[in-house]
């Protein structure tokens, strides 16, 4: 079963890194991969805990917006074909 980390799990595993802990020992604690360690390095790396929630709240609604767009991309469409169809 695949377990979610929240951001201060992960931004502790990453602190624990800095201060010397070696990758292989965080990852065999909390199971995961070390490639998962490293991904989460690159994401997470130099933030704190409130920074990264920032940063969550900022990507959903960053995707609420997307979605808004195509919404309305695809409805432009729509009209655009049924204005330049012949009746």
């Amino acid at each position: 079963m695949k377990q979610r980390y929240t951001e201060e799990q992960i931004i502790k595993a990453i602190k624990e890194h800095e201060a010397g802990a070696k990758v292989s020992d965080i990852c065999r604690k909390l199971g995961i991969a070390s490639g998962t360690f490293y991904n989460w390095r690159s994401k997470y790396a130099g933030l704190e805990i409130n920074e990264a929630k920032r940063l969550r709240e900022l990507e959903s609604e960053n995707n609420k917006l997307k979605k808004l767009l195509a919404e309305k991309l695809l409805e432009n469409e729509a009209l655009r074909d049924v204005m330049l169809k012949k009746w």
